[in-house]
């Protein structure tokens, strides 16, 4: 069949299908059915940091491969939407294999809805070697934040950081909390690959690029499960207070000192829609507060005493120490 390409962008192609070839043109008439398989490929040179395919014809079957250098370490992952439904986790996960010295990443879908649109987006780990360092030349390592946004963080400065989060309507939206939820995860497990959380960690849905109310904790306790806050609210925050660094994964260079409550009442929604109290006290209620902040929309910042400015993780000097609290 004779095609024609109508636009031809890195980050947009669109091919229109002529229905004819050097036989003549053959139509497609009401009530008739055919098979279109088509493949291409993005060299090295295009490579971009997204890839998104739209279904606008019924697709029986959709599979995209990616191939990258296995030396960069690479992780891929993504989401899909459509007219009527917002953003939100493949799913199911891209599958990995190793070949040739390549790291091969495979997705596909069966059936997919008309108009639905699949993004799959990818990061590098392992930075490939610049002109300079195969020279030899000594170059500066990457910097906390950079390596962040390689691994998929949201960061400041994105819109999306300062808008509230849209609740989840439990139970009908269950299977969108979790495949939410899922991507949180995903995404702790990436980061916490590179980077070891003394204090425990957590991250919230717009941060890797969701805007829904949800977030995942992972307390410092060796063995303690993670903690899932859907709609979370403080309902009620002790007087007492502490002040202590937090870091956040949207803008990980530096460190600043927050006062917060040492106890706080957070309600949040269970999936099947009922209502759940929990009480947190001290370095837990900071790691939940601070994820809550971020489904507001707000960042740690925001929260500093006037005339106290966060310090540079260089300055700092308790990585790798645990919250510290007089008994």
């Amino acid at each position: 069949m004779r095609w024609e390409a109508k636009h031809d962008r890195d980050a947009f192609k669109e091919v229109w299908l002529l229905f004819e070839n050097d036989q003549g043109r053959f139509p497609l008439y009401p009530g008739e059915s055919v098979w279109i398989e088509y493949a291409y490929t993005v060299s090295e040179d295009k490579w971009g940091h997204w890839f998104q395919r739209a279904v606008r014809l019924p697709t029986e079957h959709l599979e995209v491969e990616l191939a990258f250098p296995a030396d960069l370490d690479p992780v891929v992952w993504g989401t899909e939407t459509s007219m009527t439904a917002e953003a939100s986790p493949l799913r199911t996960a891209p599958s990995r294999r190793e070949e040739n010295g390549a790291t091969v990443f495979t997705w596909s879908t069966s059936e997919p809805i008309l108009h639905a649109r699949y993004r799959l987006e990818w990061r590098f780990r392992a930075p490939a070697r610049t002109e300079r360092e195969s020279k030899g030349v000594q170059v500066d390592e990457v910097r906390p934040s950079e390596q962040m946004r390689n691994l998929g963080v949201v960061q400041q400065g994105a819109p999306i950081l300062s808008e509230p989060a849209r609740p989840f309507d439990l139970p009908a939206e269950r299977d969108a909390a979790e495949r939410v939820v899922e991507s949180l995860f995903a995404s702790m497990e990436r980061i916490g690959g590179v980077h070891t959380f003394a204090k425990g960690m957590g991250i919230a849905a717009p941060q890797v690029g969701i805007g829904r109310a949800a977030a995942v904790v992972q307390p410092p306790e060796q063995g303690a499960g993670a903690i899932v806050l859907l709609n979370p609210r403080v309902t009620e925050a002790a007087a007492e207070t502490d002040e202590q660094y937090e870091g956040c994964l949207s803008f990980f260079d530096v460190r600043g000192l927050v006062p917060r409550p040492l106890r706080i009442t957070v309600e949040t929604t269970a999936l099947d829609g009922s209502t759940v109290t929990t009480v947190y006290e001290r370095g837990l209620a900071r790691l939940v507060q601070h994820e809550i902040d971020h489904l507001e929309g707000n960042v740690y910042t925001a929260r500093m005493r006037p005339g106290v400015d966060p310090i540079s993780v260089d300055q700092y000097r308790q990585t790798g120490r645990a919250w510290a609290y007089e008994s």
